[in-house]
């Protein structure tokens, strides 16, 4: 199998790297620190593609130590110990976590020993802020370093030395004539930015002389690319397939957009966030079951992390696009917010009203109100609306077996008053 050209041309020294001048230039905190071989626990903090693992290479290879590699996507807490029990053999041992934000508590705090015991140094790297995302006490233990987005003159740069060093597309005769969409279709990622550039490379016939374009560009990159950015477009297109798949009640459909997320690094909290909403918003009272089971997906999943959450969020997707849909909650709300916006801050109704002090009590707050569990069926059929806007329905139960019965219910309490 090919290597891709971003592996390729992947930087051996600091030299070599682009940008992040401010960490690896002549003079800089952590130029020093290599060049003296004390190399801290530390986490790389940064978007992708500005070269987290890249650094995390240069110092492995620089200093000539055992080095070891693991994806919090993939990797849970068996294979941190494995690795920490190989370290114990191999002093000074290097581990590189990508995306440690990934890691839950547990898999974190399997960490936490052998970096303060110097066990390993730990190398992690993360595209999502350290203080939210990585334990207080592990954090405590490293150093952060904030990588800095790549410029377009640095990405151009990047484009420019490929075509003029790399082994295979310096053979060829490119001529890169527009690099807009190249730049923006990566996100400033220079990782995808290279891989772009050689799919784009490979999909003009190799002739005499081959011209990129923006237009060629975005024509390759729409037929042969599954682009997936976690803060582009089609990170907002795909949720929304997702979301609308589940309100759909296409469960094939939903998982498969929930795979294509996975798949492209997307964060597990954010996912369980939406199906909460969904399971209230699109869902709600047709099957109360569907809030609660989300609820617990969340916190599920939020322990639990990756790979083995995919199966959790699997199943509350299915579960939910299975279920019996209702929007009756998300109406009656808006409804409400509608006539409060439309008749302003209508009083309480004083029989409502509390009455904690003599005064109030003397106003009449709180006077005539009934209440319901002295009366049958623990109803009182008293007014709990303004004036204003009473006998007005903001709630209207959906057409499914569940709402059916909530609506019977409350025809016979309130008979004809809301319309049910």
């Amino acid at each position: 199998m090919a290597i891709p050209l971003a592996e390729r041309l992947r930087p051996a020294s600091l030299d070599e790297l682009t940008g992040q001048e401010h960490l690896t230039g002549k003079g800089s905190v952590l130029r020093k620190a290599i060049e003296q071989g004390k190399i801290p626990s530390m986490i790389l903090w940064g978007p992708p593609g500005v070269g987290k693992t890249t650094i995390a290479n240069i110092i492995a290879h620089t200093l000539n130590i055992p080095f070891y590699t693991l994806s919090a996507i993939s990797a849970g807490v068996k294979e941190v110990r494995e690795v920490i029990e190989k370290a114990k053999l191999q002093p000074e041992s290097i581990l590189f976590i990508d995306e440690i934000h990934r890691f839950n508590k547990g898999q974190q705090d399997a960490l936490l020993g052998a970096v303060e015991k110097g066990t390993i140094t730990l190398i992690g790297a993360t595209t999502e802020n350290p203080s939210f995302e990585v334990n207080a006490a592990l954090l405590s233990r490293c150093l952060v370093y904030v990588l800095k987005p790549l410029d377009e003159e640095a990405l151009n740069g990047l484009l420019q030395f490929a075509i003029q060093h790399d082994e295979v597309l310096s053979k060829r005769n490119i001529v890169l004539k527009e690099t807009a969409a190249l730049i923006n279709i990566s996100g400033g990622d220079a990782r995808k930015l290279l891989n772009l550039l050689e799919i784009v490379a490979d999909a003009i016939p190799d002739r005499e002389e081959a011209v990129i374009t923006d237009d060629v560009v975005m024509d390759i990159a729409q037929k042969r690319i599954a682009l997936y950015d976690k803060s582009g477009e089609q990170h907002y297109d795909i949720i929304s397939a997702f979301i609308k798949s589940i309100r759909g009640s296409d469960p094939n459909a939903a998982v498969y957009w929930l795979a294509r997320m996975i798949e492209g690094g997307e964060d597990v909290k954010f996912i369980a966030r939406r199906l909460v909403i969904l399971a209230s918003e699109d869902i709600g009272n047709a099957n109360a079951n569907a809030l609660l089971l989300a609820n617990a997906t969340f916190e599920a999943v939020n322990k639990i992390g990756y790979p083995e959450a995919r199966i959790i969020l699997a199943q509350c997707a299915t579960y939910l696009a299975s279920s019996p849909k209702s929007n009756a909650s998300y109406m009656a709300i808006s409804n409400a917010l509608a006539a409060v916006k439309a008749h302003g801050d209508l009083p309480v109704p004083l029989h409502i009203r509390n009455a904690p002090t003599r005064l109030m009590k003397n106003l009449d707050y709180g006077k005539g109100y009934q209440y319901s569990h002295d009366f049958n069926n623990n109803f009182s059929p008293q007014e709990y609306l303004p004036d204003a806007i009473k006998g007005t329905t903001f709630y209207e139960p959906g057409k499914n077996a569940r709402e059916e019965e909530l609506r019977k219910w409350l025809k016979a309490l309130w008979r004809d008053k809301y319309g049910y």
